[in-house]
């Protein structure tokens, strides 16, 4: 038997106990609960509630104490849009993007997500895995257990399942849970572009060539694809997900980002497991989702990092009863930042979220978009313990403190993986 773990000290312990997903009011019930306490045995929660009634327990008398200070703990966060695997920093495009050139015009020089396949097909394993572990290390000192982690920079045979096969390597290595998604269909790969027919034979690739081979191997979990003008439509998009239905992969979307279209109404059709961006999304999409069991994963850090001003609709998702989710989409060109907190703070002050709904988007609602609501996001007995420890007093100050880390502890599965030095 593991030894028990008695957490006590907790200034708040916020639990997000109750149903998933949670919609509309309900996604700002996260259950605060003061002078907390949480009771820890073979890696899942125990027990958890007022320290009165824990410490009263059997199990808490023997377990092994751990006063937290009167710090504020919640569940892991779970970051359901990530782009791990890649090989360097975008900076230059940065700067360029500072100087006036916008993100589609970067792109059709050939910059954009096109330089980031060609310095990851240049890139050896071994680089590439020290980039992933180190970015890893990072999003769990910021409180992040989960991630959701797409391909989409090999862009070819080869180079997606080299990416896939990464990543499965770097889930035996280290703690924070990854979730594979299969993202071939981010953009048109250079070798495709040029023929009129060029992106309809690169999707009949990934349909005839890569979905079988990943399902072979058991590489992911779920299939991505861009829609939008530059990336696929709407009907290559239907294509790719029939296919990936086929071998039991889950749809996932990039949908709605730069304009609309018709990508949110796609995610319906085929029932996706989350659609994400939806920047542009129109009123009848924001009501035909809240209809929906589609989450709606929102990015305020590619907004900001790219310097725009339009954001996500998130008070009208959430007033019209959508599943809303937060994630940081890191990744080297839009969105390179590690740290959910980060996005809560851009979500409460761009987007108009409270600090509860932020909170709830990163735990119990992107674990659902993950289909593992039942097991993480929420502090509940059964449920793994995944847990974050914040040096502030009250929740509503990990969003308050924006760009500064409060976290001062990660804890996967009942064991510390990341611990603040003083």
């Amino acid at each position: 038997m593991a030894e028990a773990l008695l957490l006590t000290g907790c200034s708040q312990l916020v639990t997000l106990a109750g149903p998933a997903p949670r919609r509309g009011r309900a996604l700002s019930e996260i259950e605060v609960i003061p002078d907390g306490a949480l009771l820890v045995r073979d890696g899942r929660v125990a027990a958890a509630g007022p320290r009165a009634r824990v410490e009263k327990l059997a199990a808490a008398r023997r377990a092994r104490k751990l006063n937290l200070g009167g710090r504020v703990v919640t569940p892991g966060l779970v970051d359901a849009h990530t782009h791990l695997i890649f090989a360097a920093s975008r900076a230059a495009e940065y700067e360029q993007r500072i100087a006036g050139a916008s993100y589609e015009q970067i792109a059709k020089a050939g910059g954009g997500i096109l330089s980031s396949v060609r310095a990851l097909r240049a890139a050896s394993d071994d680089d590439l895995l020290r980039v992933a572990r180190s970015n890893l290390a990072r999003m769990a000192a910021h409180g992040t257990t989960t991630i959701e982690a797409k391909t989409g920079y090999g862009l070819d045979f080869e180079n997606e399942l080299r990416t896939l096969r990464l990543l499965k390597t770097l889930a035996g290595r280290q703690p924070v849970e990854i979730v594979p998604t299969l993202l071939a269909a981010h953009v048109v790969p250079p070798e495709f572009r040029g023929r009129a027919d060029g992106a309809d034979d690169y999707v009949d690739r990934i349909v005839r060539l890569l979905l079988p081979a990943v399902a072979l191997e058991r590489l992911a979990e779920f299939c991505d694809v861009f829609v939008e003008r530059g990336a696929f439509s709407v009907p290559q998009a239907r294509r790719i997900f029939a296919a990936a239905r086929a071998v039991d992969l889950l749809p996932r979307l990039h949908a709605e980002q730069l304009r609309r279209t018709g990508g949110a109404q796609l995610a319906i059709e085929v029932e996706a497991a989350s659609v994400d961006h939806l920047d542009f999304a129109s009123a009848a999409d924001i009501r035909a989702l809240a209809r929906s069991g589609v989450a709606c994963i929102l990015l305020p850090g590619c907004s900001f990092h790219l310097g725009l001003t339009r954001y996500a609709p998130a008070r009208k998702f959430i007033d019209a009863g959508a599943i809303v989710a937060l994630a940081t989409d890191f990744n080297p060109g839009s969105s390179p930042t590690l740290s959910l907190p980060m996005a809560m703070s851009l979500a409460c002050t761009q987007m108009h979220m409270t600090p509860a709904e932020a909170l709830a988007a990163c735990t119990i609602n992107a674990a659902y978009s993950l289909c593992r609501h039942a097991r993480i996001g929420s502090l509940e007995p059964g449920k793994d313990a995944d847990l974050t420890v914040f040096d502030v007093s009250d929740y509503r100050e990990i969003p308050y403190y924006f760009g500064v880390n409060r976290c001062v502890q990660t804890i996967k599965r009942g064991r510390v993986v990341q611990q603040a030095t003083a």
